[in-house]
C-alpha cells in the first residue's frame, strides 16, 4: 500500500488540520486529522488536488482522528465533490461525520429547473384591442348576471323568503349613515366654498354678486351634493364592501354559507345594498345644506351679502323639484356604489392580492357608473324639463 502525505507546513498538528492520501487500488482514501475550523491552518484544495493520482475511480474518507470541523471543512469537501463530479469519480461519504453527510446533501441539492419557455412576443395592437373587447363583454355579462341575481333576491325579500340578520342591516345603516357624516360634511362645505368662490370671481365682473346664491343652491341640490356624497361613499363604503366580501371568499366563508343552504346574495348583499340605498338620499340632503352654508361663508366674507339676502335669493332660486332631482340621483348613486362593491367582492379570487384588486376595481367601477348615469339623467331631466 502506497501512502502519500499532505504538503508539510509549520503548523502544530494538534491544533491545525492535516490530510493524508492513501491509494487503495482504484480508490483514494483521504485521512483527515486535527482541527479543520476557522482560525486553524490546513492545506487549501489546490494542494490537496495534487494528491489525487490519475488512476483512481472513487474517493473515500477517514475522519477517525478528526478533532473538530466547521464550514471551512465543508468548503474543502464541496471542492472535492465538485472535482469528483467533473472527473466522473464516485464519492463514498460513509467515513464522514453524520452531520457533515447531511450538510453535503443539502449543499449539493439544487432546485428543479423550470422548463424552457420560448420568449413571448408582445401582443399586437389588434390583439390588445380584441383582448380588451372580450374582457369588456365578459364584464358586462357578469354585471347583467349579478343584476338578475340581485333582482331575484329582492323578490325573495318582498315575499318573505330572503334570509339575513336584522342586526347586520342595522349595522350597515349606521356605517353608511352616521359614521359617514364627518367626511361628507367636510367635503360638502369645501365644495360649496369652491363653487361660491369660482362664481364670485365671474359674477363680480357684471355686478351680479347676489346670484352666487342661485349658483351654489342649484349646483349643490341638483348635482354636486349627490355626486360628491356618492364619490365619497364609493371610496369609503364601496371599497369596504368589496374587501369584506373578498376576504370572505378567501376564507371560504361564502362556500360555507352555500353548504348550509343559505343564499350568500340574500345574506350578504341585500343588507349592504339596502342600507346604502336608504342612507344615500339623506346624506345628499345633508350635503346640500352644508354646501349652501359653505357658499354663504364666501358670500358673507368676500361680497358683504347678508344672511337674509342670501337666504331669500336661495329660496327663490331653488324649488322643491330641484331637491327631488338630487334625491333621485342620490338613490341611483347609492345603488350603483353598493352594487359595484358587492359585485367585485363576490368576484374576488382566493388570494390576499385579489382582495386589494377587488377593492380598487369596486371604486373605479362605482365612479365610472356614477359619472355615466349622472350624464344620462341630466340629459333626460333637461328633455323632460324637470
Amino acid at each position: 500500500m502506497q501512502e502519500t502525505s499532505s504538503p508539510k507546513n509549520n503548523a502544530d498538528p494538534g491544533t491545525d488540520g492535516t490530510i493524508e492520501a492513501k491509494p487503495r487500488g482504484t480508490d483514494l482514501c483521504l485521512h483527515f486529522a486535527g482541527r479543520w475550523v476557522i482560525g486553524s491552518i490546513f492545506p487549501p484544495f489546490s494542494e490537496i488536488r495534487q494528491l489525487f493520482p490519475d488512476s483512481i475511480k472513487s474517493i473515500s474518507f477517514d475522519t477517525t482522528t478528526l478533532r473538530a470541523w466547521d464550514s471551512r471543512f465543508l468548503i474543502i469537501l464541496n471542492d472535492i465533490s465538485e472535482y469528483a463530479k467533473n472527473n466522473k469519480l464516485s464519492m463514498v461519504v460513509e467515513g464522514l461525520p453524520t452531520g457533515v453527510q447531511r450538510l453535503l446533501v443539502l449543499s449539493s441539492a439544487s432546485p428543479e429547473k423550470a422548463p424552457f419557455k420560448p420568449e413571448e412576443k408582445p401582443p399586437s395592437f389588434f390583439d390588445s384591442v380584441g383582448n380588451k373587447t372580450i374582457h369588456l363583454i365578459e364584464d358586462c355579462r357578469e354585471l347583467l348576471s349579478f343584476t338578475g341575481t340581485v333582482t331575484l333576491s329582492y323578490i325573495r325579500l318582498f315575499t318573505g323568503k330572503a334570509q339575513f340578520l336584522t342586526s347586520d342591516f342595522l349595522y350597515f345603516l349606521e356605517e353608511c349613515g352616521p359614521s359617514a357624516l364627518p367626511i361628507v360634511s367636510l367635503i360638502s362645505v369645501l365644495v360649496g366654498i369652491i363653487l361660491a368662490f369660482v362664481g364670485a370671481v365671474q359674477l363680480q365682473l357684471f355686478g351680479a354678486e347676489i346670484f352666487i346664491a342661485n349658483l351654489v343652491g342649484l349646483g349643490m341640490t341638483r348635482e354636486m351634493g349627490a355626486m360628491m356624497a356618492a364619490i365619497i361613499m364609493a371610496g369609503r363604503t364601496g371599497a369596504a364592501f368589496a374587501a369584506q366580501l373578498g376576504t370572505m371568499q378567501v376564507n371560504e366563508e361564502i362556500d360555507a354559507l352555500q353548504t348550509m343552504g343559505i343564499n350568500p346574495v340574500d345574506f350578504l348583499v341585500l343588507p349592504r345594498l339596502s342600507a346604502l340605498v336608504i342612507m344615500m338620499p339623506l346624506l345628499a340632503l345633508w350635503a346640500d345644506l352644508l354646501g349652501i352654508g359653505g357658499g354663504f361663508l364666501i358670500a358673507a366674507l368676500t361680497l358683504d351679502i347678508s344672511m337674509a339676502e342670501y337666504y331669500n335669493q336661495t329660496v327663490n332660486a331653488v324649488a322643491l323639484r330641484h331637491f327631488g332631482v338630487g334625491i333621485f340621483k342620490a338613490t341611483v348613486f347609492g345603488y350603483l356604489v353598493a352594487f359595484s362593491g358587492c359585485l367585485r367582492g363576490m368576484q374576488c379570487g382566493r388570494s390576499a392580492s385579489a382582495v386589494g384588486t377587488a377593492a380598487t376595481s369596486a371604486v373605479v367601477t362605482a365612479i365610472v357608473m356614477i359619472v355615466v348615469s349622472d350624464a344620462i339623467m341630466t340629459v333626460l331631466f333637461k328633455i323632460l324639463k324637470i
